[in-house]
């Protein structure tokens, strides 16, 4: 049958399982768009407020879903709006596919309106990208950016595609999807040393990240921790994988986590780092990072091997595949000695302290966790208060704590909360952020309003950019610098302006009055909560430092 290439897109995302994109029309993306008025009994579309929040939304969407992202834009500043929500789905290894529209191939090069070269822009950014610019080329190029975005490391991959392209007609046939690479395995004489490793350690410990939940590797990772003893400690992308309330989950580790977490893999002999890159937020100081363990590094990226930390053992492979067969040679043992000094060092480093009548982070935190059920999706932006969700969010299951860890993108949270509620229209999502990162991206309030969606936002306001602020007052002898911004907003009137419910709160009492009405209302709620300026994220490790220098106070 002849189709339009506009028409030739969307048969190719029905192909995938592809129900819902999320994206912002323009001028040169009209025949997309034509196009997607014909399938609109098919195939969801979300419009946004902004393409950034189009971008966050899918990423937020293939996080908490497990399946691709995908999101439309259209030339110039359309598809380089997607250039932050792109970088924040590449640092996190999130599968999505970004579909643009440009100029007529005739205008290629000219300078046209609202012409850019976005294959060039997101080079460093995608996995791969297309340029389409023949009609021919079409189907086989939006079939290969499936296949490449959820293959071995997922990822996103940029298509575009000339407008002209999306107007001709072409011969169209449905296919089956393409095979996925297959992935690395380790081979047996590999996991049966590591196998030997963990029986003969005295203090072992597990490092994991976000490869573990990216494989559906949670509960062997738990098998192997409880068979075996193990204490793990997670990075903030690993969030969840372990409950909250595990005795052997030690939580965060890195520049802010847990001093139980940094000291073990400190103290350890051996650490079995499964699906994570020993970033600079964990390893601090890369020379001195478990400096006495013998380190296993088991990740499907080879280019991850050796480039932040030199280890002993490198294994390329899928974590879920090494865990299955390493688990059976692994035996079961107690190791109550080091598992009572792991007790022994959360009992005494216990910093948050209690105070009902003001709103501290922990406690407000804990009471959003109280009040909600297991099934809850955390969403955060970036700052002290994404810290703080990661610290204290008892969580129960994976990819319900969605954050932009490796880029770190202020203005992630609202649209990656859009893109969470979408997926799950019957599981609550609470979305935490502080002012300066809301700023970034409350203009999806109207995305939020427009879909009914009852995303609660919880707003850490300090009235200051309290990340930025308390380095400054920590190591610039208290010379800050822009971070003190003086904004007057009114989120409460804010948020009914966009026609979404607003509340206020001051002490806990206050908090936990209004977000019980919240929980409550079936559209998008605003809780501004006011958070004293001085409150810092602690623990923490200096740059460059280690457990050593770990600052608590």
């Amino acid at each position: 049958m002849k189709l339009t290439g506009g028409q030739i897109v969307l048969e190719i995302l029905l192909e995938h399982g592809v129900d819902t994109v999320f994206g912002y029309p323009g001028g040169a993306a009209l025949n997309v768009y034509d196009a997607l008025y014909q399938y609109k009994d098919k195939i969801k579309h979300v419009l946004t407020a902004h393409e950034q929040g189009a971008a966050h939304a899918a990423d937020g969407y293939a996080r908490s879903s497990g399946k691709t992202g995908v999101v439309f834009a259209t030339s110039g500043p359309g598809a380089t709006n997607l250039v932050t929500g792109i970088a924040t789905a590449f640092m996190d290894s999130v599968p999505m596919v970004a579909i643009t529209s440009n100029v007529v191939n005739s205008l290629i090069g000219r300078d046209a309106f609202q012409e850019i070269y976005i294959t060039g822009v997101t080079l460093t950014i995608t996995k791969h990208n297309f340029f389409v610019n023949k009609i021919e080329d079409l189907a086989h190029a939006l079939r290969e950016s499936f296949r490449i975005a959820n293959s071995g490391r997922k990822g996103p991959v940029l298509i575009d595609i000339t407008k002209d392209v999306t107007a001709q007609l072409c011969e169209f046939q449905k296919m089956e999807t393409y095979a996925l690479d297959k992935l690395p395995k380790a081979n047996d004489e590999q996991i049966r040393e590591v196998a030997d490793l963990i029986n003969q350690a005295k203090k072992p410990v597990i490092y994991f990240g976000g490869g573990v939940t990216a494989s559906g590797a949670s509960k062997e990772l738990a098998q192997l921790s409880e068979k075996a003893d193990l204490p793990a400690a997670h990075t903030i992308m690993a969030t969840g994988v372990i409950g909250s309330d595990d005795e052997k989950n030690l939580g965060l580790i890195g520049m802010h986590g847990t001093v139980p977490a940094n000291k073990a893999v400190h103290e350890a002999d051996l650490v079995l780092a499964l699906g994570t890159r020993f970033s600079d937020r964990v390893a601090l100081n890369m020379n001195e990072f478990a400096k006495r363990a013998t380190i296993v590094q088991v990740d499907l990226d080879k280019s991850e091997m050796n480039k932040n930390v030199l280890v002993d053992i490198s294994v390329i492979s899928d974590v879920k595949y090494f865990l299955e067969k390493l688990i059976p040679l692994v035996e079961a043992k107690k190791r109550p000695e080091f598992l009572k000094t792991v007790q022994d060092w959360k009992k005494t480093y216990r910093i948050e302290k209690d105070n009902p009548d003001v709103l501290k982070p922990h406690q407000l935190i804990r009471t959003i966790c109280d009040m909600t059920d297991k099934e809850t999706i955390y969403v955060t932006d970036v700052g002290q208060h994404q810290m703080w969700s990661a610290q204290y969010i008892k969580h129960k299951t994976p990819n319900s704590f969605l954050t932009s860890a490796g880029l770190g993108t202020m203005g992630f949270g609202y649209g990656a909360a859009i893109g969470a509620q979408t997926a799950f229209p019957d599981k609550r999502v609470i979305h935490v952020t502080g002012d300066g990162s809301f700023h970034m991206n409350l203009n999806e309030a109207c995305t939020a309003v427009s879909y009914e969606l009852p995303i609660i936002t919880v707003i850490f306001n300090n009235q200051v950019l309290g990340m930025v602020y308390q380095w400054q007052s920590a190591f610039y002898e208290g010379r800050l610098s822009s971070t003190t911004p003086a904004r007057k907003t009114d989120f409460v009137k804010v948020a009914e302006g966009f026609g979404a419910k607003g509340f206020k709160a001051s002490t806990l009492s206050e908090f936990e009055d209004v977000f019980a009405k919240a929980l409550k209302e079936k559209g998008p709620v605003w809780i501004e909560c006011m958070i004293d300026k001085e409150e810092k994220v602690l623990p923490m490790i200096p740059g460059g430092l280690t457990v050593e220098d770990v600052i608590l106070e």
